[in-house]
């Protein structure tokens, strides 16, 4: 916005003022006397003006697109730690579900060994896996505690993520979503700069040109009348291509730099978003496989603990059943966490804004 600034002033550079004065020696010069005022403006030169402007306009479109690509990747890093915060969430939750349903399933046991329908070693037994369960529980909390934490030192925010709610994606080919990504925009406006900046060092070929006006008082010795004279005069600085060239040769290679990392900046994007889906596609898939082997294991465990409060199926079964349906429970919620962090990599890989 500076530079703009300065391109859309009528000079060049900072006006000067001019201050002489000289004064003669000797005896046929003595009492003589020349004072100059004067002042110059610096000129562009034909196009220089409009060139400094577009290079400008160019830079400002640069910075937008880095702002832009600064805020993408800022939020992949607010997308992975709402997801790790979700996942512990879940799991915390899960693990404390089972805790309650083990306590629950020990304290039957307690009461019909005090009956004596069951041996103590199965109360042990029932006992054993309730505080494994508290331990797991636990060791769950923790987990979630340190992610709040993370999360509250990134967003500063206390309250827990809103799951994001995420477009319909887009069928389209990796090369053609690739256009809309705000890292290849960025990449647009870093080679549309290196242009500009090429033409600009292409029309400064040379010092600006300088306009003076000036005022000059003389007095030819002493006595004689003073004599005021108006000086207007053109400085033209000649340059040559040689104090020229190596500017040029850096605005040459800033833009054949500018060209070659658009181009592979293309192709990383376009492999990185091929493989976004697929992992997407993928992670779904094997998610609906966990849920539904998570809800097999979960009625087969209640049938069994149902089986054995009617006294129909021994206790170490209904612990085995048990503990396999956590277990499912729990790579089915590790599963669903892996779907929400595939599609927040997904939209990430298409460069959208949460």
């Amino acid at each position: 916005q500076a530079e703009h600034r300065v391109a859309s002033t009528w000079l060049a550079g900072p006006p000067a003022l001019e201050l002489s004065q000289r004064e003669g020696r000797g005896a046929a010069a003595d009492g003589a006397r020349e004072t100059d005022v004067g002042l110059a403006w610096p000129l562009w030169r034909l196009g220089q003006r409009q060139q400094s402007a577009d290079a400008a306009e160019a830079e400002v479109a640069w910075a937008r697109a880095a702002e832009q690509v600064a805020r993408l990747k800022l939020a992949a890093q607010v997308r992975e730690s709402a997801t790790q915060l979700t996942t512990a969430e879940s799991q915390a939750q899960q693990a404390e579900r089972q805790h309650q349903l083990l306590e629950a399933l020990s304290a039957d046991v307690e009461r019909r060994v005090k009956a004596g329908d069951l041996a103590p070693a199965d109360a042990m037994a029932a006992r054993a896996d309730m505080l494994a369960a508290r331990a797991m529980a636990r060791q769950a909390q923790q987990a979630l505690e340190v992610q709040r934490s993370a999360w509250a030192l990134l967003t500063g925010w206390q309250i827990a993520p809103q799951p994001e709610a995420f477009p319909e994606e887009p069928d389209a080919q990796p090369g053609a979503l690739v256009d809309d990504h705000m890292e290849a925009r960025l990449a647009d406006a870093a080679v549309q700069r290196a242009r500009q900046r090429l033409a600009q060092a292409q029309a400064q070929w040379g010092a600006p040109p300088e306009l003076a006006i000036g005022l000059r008082q003389e007095r030819p010795g002493w006595g004689q009348p003073l004599e005021r004279s108006v000086a207007l005069s053109l400085r033209w600085p000649l340059g040559s291509e040689a104090h020229n060239q190596p500017r040029l040769a850096a605005a040459w290679a800033e833009q054949d730099t500018a060209q070659a990392a658009q181009q592979r900046l293309r192709l990383q994007l376009e492999a990185e978003l091929s493989l976004a889906r697929s992992h997407l596609a993928a992670t779904r898939a094997q998610a609906e496989a966990h849920q539904e082997r998570a809800a097999l294991l979960s009625e087969r465990a209640r049938l069994l603990q149902k089986a054995f409060q009617a006294g129909e199926s021994a206790l170490p079964e209904v612990l085995r059943a048990l503990a396999a349906a956590s277990q499912a429970e729990s790579d089915a919620v590790r599963q669903q966490a892996a779907v929400a962090q595939a599609q927040a990599r997904f939209h990430q890989a298409l460069g959208q804004l949460p």
